[in-house]
């Protein structure tokens, strides 16, 4: 089964920079990687006039557009997907999923905290936080990581879920 870590924090603490900078990481380690983002609101990616646009207000609930190098799937849905779900359903072909969100998901999750934020760090309140990537002088019972560690943090990772 594919392991699941979840880069989570408040909004504007730094998870996209950090995925950005972990993904290559990861795969110059050799490591097949799929991503996950959780957005609280509705959204589409598709636009209006697009073949697959139409398709979907002809009714279809799934369109697929593939090429050589790229399938995308629109998928009406009628709940949140759970981050088990997307793996089990629709995820393949990988060695680790990292989340970015899904905070209230059963996952280990690794936070990203600022210490200009004004609001305390998640994981003084939430279970499962296996790490915490920061500039703040914390002692949250976890591993403590500088933001651009990079290497540990993919050091981590790898020794936690693919060693």
């Amino acid at each position: 089964m594919t392991p699941i870590v979840s880069i989570v924090g408040w909004s504007g603490s730094g998870k996209t920079v950090l995925l950005e900078k972990l993904i290559p990481e990861m795969v110059r380690r050799g490591y097949r990687v799929a991503t996950a983002k959780h957005h609280p609101h509705d959204f589409d990616i598709d636009y209006e006039g697009k073949d697959t646009w139409r398709h979907r207000q002809a009714g279809a609930a799934c369109t697929i557009i593939s090429s050589q190098k790229r399938l995308a799937m629109i998928r009406d849905m009628d709940h949140d997907a759970s981050l088990n779900e997307l793996r089990d359903r629709f995820i393949t072909d990988v060695d680790i999923i990292i989340a970015e969100g899904f905070k209230s998901e059963p996952v280990p999750k690794i936070e990203v905290f600022r210490k200009i934020m004004d609001v305390e760090p998640l994981c003084a309140s939430m279970s499962g936080i296996i790490a915490v990537v920061t500039d703040a002088p914390l002692d949250p019972g976890v591993p403590v990581l500088g933001l651009d560690d990079i290497s540990r943090i993919a050091d981590l990772i790898v020794k936690k879920f693919l060693a």
